[in-house]
């Protein structure tokens, strides 16, 4: 399987030129009757063999990490760690493999984290502050040496941690305080905002910055959307509570309709389907609720999905040409 990064890089070599490729792209769009931009095309397997080998990693990581943790609890997450590093030089960096590359990120930086944290774990909440910190320098190194999408994203959780961490640091009363779900919305937003950022530098998706942002929005969606929703569910589901449930999810479509963006759509749609079936079981006394919701989401969604470039292109006519022109065409 190649991608449009690969194409990228056949074509700044001179294997390709630029106009073969984009005449290329240009047919591949009219055989699926769907702009290429729209597909949010993410590189996760180029064959079985990332499979397998993603096998092979984890039941080897898992089995240095039992090994290490027998001596000391954090010897073995600092294990995984390194492990993940020197395994990503051959995977990552001379076989590029896709799925082995996304997993050993997360293996890393987990690890990482993990390790500090036990290491320092009778600092408290310093031992966040700093385990944060280790891990945003770790997937900077990272990210200098393989260049993996999912790496900004795994660097900027921690990053975020980091914030809200130095703030209760600074302000321990804030740890009375019942902020969890105001944080998440703001750390959304954040990096919703760095996904945003991400998207601008590539509006054709065909370089590896589309990737990063993909991974970002993939993040920040389900914060965002557990913070909308999660006021609504905790109220008694009434008929208004239903209107505005299914407002905030059309919201929310519009939104990802914009911006070219699918996240937001799932990470909500497990909210919308609990509200609108437990109304139906409540209110309505409909049997095999769950089904017929099921039924009619899917298939709206079904539809939306057959026609999301049609869609978004009547959406986009309404929006200024300012926003037109920061988001893909």
């Amino acid at each position: 399987m190649y991608t449009d990064e690969d194409l990228e890089q056949a074509t700044r070599k001179g294997i390709f030129r630029s106009a073969d490729v984009q005449a290329f792209r240009q047919m591949v769009e009219q055989q699926r009757h769907s702009p290429s931009v729209d597909e949010e095309n993410i590189r996760l397997i180029s064959s079985f063999n990332d499979i397998f080998v993603v096998i092979a990693i984890s039941l080897f990581l898992y089995s240095i990490s039992l090994l290490g943790d027998a001596y000391a609890p954090a010897l073995g997450s600092a294990m995984v760690a390194a492990a993940s590093w020197l395994l990503a030089e051959f995977f990552v960096r001379r076989r590029h493999m896709a799925l082995p590359a996304i997993v050993l990120v997360a293996y890393f930086a987990g690890s990482l984290f993990s390790a500090v944290m036990l290491t320092f774990e009778t600092l408290h909440q310093n031992a966040v502050l700093l385990a944060a910190a280790v891990t945003v320098a770790g997937t900077f190194c990272h990210w200098q040496r393989f260049r993996v999408p999912i790496t900004i994203a795994a660097g900027a959780v921690p990053a975020v941690i980091f914030l809200f961490s130095g703030l209760v640091s600074l302000f321990p009363r804030l740890q009375n305080l019942n902020y969890l779900d105001e944080a998440a919305l703001i750390a959304g937003l954040i990096l919703f905002a760095m996904a945003l950022w991400w998207d601008r530098q590539d509006l054709a998706r065909t370089k590896r910055q589309s990737d990063i942002a993909f991974w970002l929005h993939l993040c920040a969606s389900p914060l965002i959307v557990h913070a909308a929703f999660y006021n609504l569910i905790i109220a008694p589901t009434a008929g208004a509570h239903i209107a505005s449930f299914i407002a905030l999810y059309a919201l929310l479509t519009v939104l990802s309709l914009i911006i070219d963006r699918r996240a937001f759509m799932v990470s909500a749609l497990v909210y919308v389907l609990y509200a609108t079936v437990d109304f139906m079981d409540t209110y309505g006394g409909v049997e095999n609720s769950a089904a017929l919701v099921g039924i009619a989401v899917g298939f709206s969604l079904l539809i939306l999905s057959g026609f999301w470039h049609v869609a978004r292109q009547q959406v986009l006519r309404l929006l200024p040409e300012a926003i037109r022109s920061r988001v893909p065409r």
